[in-house]
Order: C-alpha cells, then structure tokens, then sequence
C-alpha cells in the first residue's frame, strides 16, 4: 500500500511539474504577433522542441548578450523587451530566449525540474551567437531566469560566456566559487525581501570569485526607482531607475 501512494504521488509530481509546451507556443504567437523590432528564429533541442529566440543586431557590434526573463514571461514581454533593444542601440547585439514555462499555477520551487531544459537552452543561445560571429558574450537575465543562469554557469563544464549580468535574482547564488567571468548584481530598492536582503551575502560570495588573467573588476549596483514598478517577478524593474554603486571588489 505504502509503495503504491509513493508511484501515485510521483507519477502527480511528475505532471505538475511538467513544461507547459502549449503555454510556451501560446506566448510565442503572441509575441510574434506584436513584434516590431529584431528578427525571430527558432532554436533546436535535443528531444526535438523547438523555442523562440528574438535576434537583434548591433549595427557597430561590440558584443553580444543572450537575454532571459523571469517566471512565466516571453523574450519580449516589459523589460525584456527594452534590454533587448536598447542594448543593440549602444552596440550589443541581443538574443532575447524564451524560456521553460510550467502552469501559471506553479510555484517558484517547481521550477527546479526545468533546470536542465533551461542549461541546454542557454547553451545553444550562446553557441547561436557565436556562429554568427560574437566575439565576446554575456548573459542578462532577470528573477528565476537569474537563477537559470546561475545553474547553467555552474553546472555547465564550459558555459563559454565572458559575464553574467543578475537582474533581481530569486533564491540567492549557489557555488560562486566555480563561476569564472566577471558578475554583476542588479536589484531595485523595493524589490522582493528575498532579493534585497541576500544582497549582502550576494556581495561576499561575488567577490570571492577568482578571474583569470585579464579580467577586472565586479560589483553590485543598486536601482532606485518607483514603487508601483519595483516587484521583481510580476512586474519588471524600473526602465528609468537611476544607478549608483554601493559595492565592488578588485581582481
């Protein structure tokens, strides 16, 4: 009887923490349907989905950053779609991706089983860009896409980028140590507790990260901007907050 509640609540968790691929297309049509700026491509996984990538090229390039959301969102929803923009505009090419998505009902903690999806997504995001042509990439990536990128930069072997930008990350950074590019860590004043408060430790486990030859300095910046626009995961930073340093390291 025990063995059989076990299968029963596995075989539950399983569904419940199953990508939502209709979900995922849904938000596709709908970005596709509105979009203006960049060009939309499609990227090739291992068991045969096939997500939305939005491709925008700098027109004097100075770099190339793979751009990804937070819980539930699309590569051209709010602020993803002004990172991916006006970044190409002072010069960095942008790959805005679509990333996993489970059920609007789902909690931040199931998002863990789509860890390994959201690697191999980064992964080909990156080599996408280096085939054509990025000498230099980084990834920016808000809230749980944050924390997706974390995962894949230490988990991956070889993630091949050159920096991490963490816009308002979720559930705080794991195994720093191991990460080998250059950090830097973005929050607004009113963001989530979670992501205000682990700040601090944020800070030391950053500049503990020992960089190669080459490589120079990492910070915090923190963003003051209204509140009505502060909420991390539901509603995106603020497009005019104004930056200041309050913490960095040498090395």
């Amino acid at each position: 009887m025990r063995f059989a509640v076990g299968v029963v609540l596995a075989v539950f968790c399983a569904f419940a923490c199953a990508q939502d691929l209709e979900r995922e297309e849904r938000l596709a049509q709908e970005t596709l349907a509105t979009l203006v700026v960049g060009d939309p491509i499609r990227l090739d996984q291992k068991g045969g989905h096939r997500f939305l990538g939005l491709y925008t090229r700098a027109a004097n390039e100075r770099g190339a950053v793979v751009i990804a959301h937070g819980r539930g969102w699309s590569p051209d929803y709010d602020l993803y779609g002004e990172l991916r923009t006006r970044l190409a505009d002072v010069g960095y090419s942008t790959l805005a991706i679509q990333m996993p998505v489970l059920p609007g009902t789902a909690k931040i903690g199931d998002y863990l089983s789509t860890f390994t999806d959201s690697d191999e997504r980064f992964a080909l995001a990156v080599a996408w860009l280096r085939a054509k042509g990025g000498r230099r990439v980084a990834i920016v990536s808000h809230s749980l896409g944050a924390t997706m990128a974390n995962h894949y930069l230490i988990y991956n072997k070889t993630p091949d980028v050159d920096a991490w930008v963490m816009i308002s990350i979720i559930n705080g950074l794991e195994d720093m140590f191991r990460i080998k590019v250059p950090v830097l860590d973005v929050f607004g004043s009113n963001d989530w507790s979670v992501t205000r408060f682990g700040g601090d430790e944020r800070l030391a486990q950053i500049r503990r990260i020992r960089l190669g030859p080459g490589r120079h300095r990492r910070c915090r910046t923190f963003l003051r901007g209204p509140p009505r626009r502060a909420r991390a995961e539901h509603r995106s930073l603020s497009r005019r907050g104004a930056g200041r340093q309050i913490g960095n390291s040498a090395g």
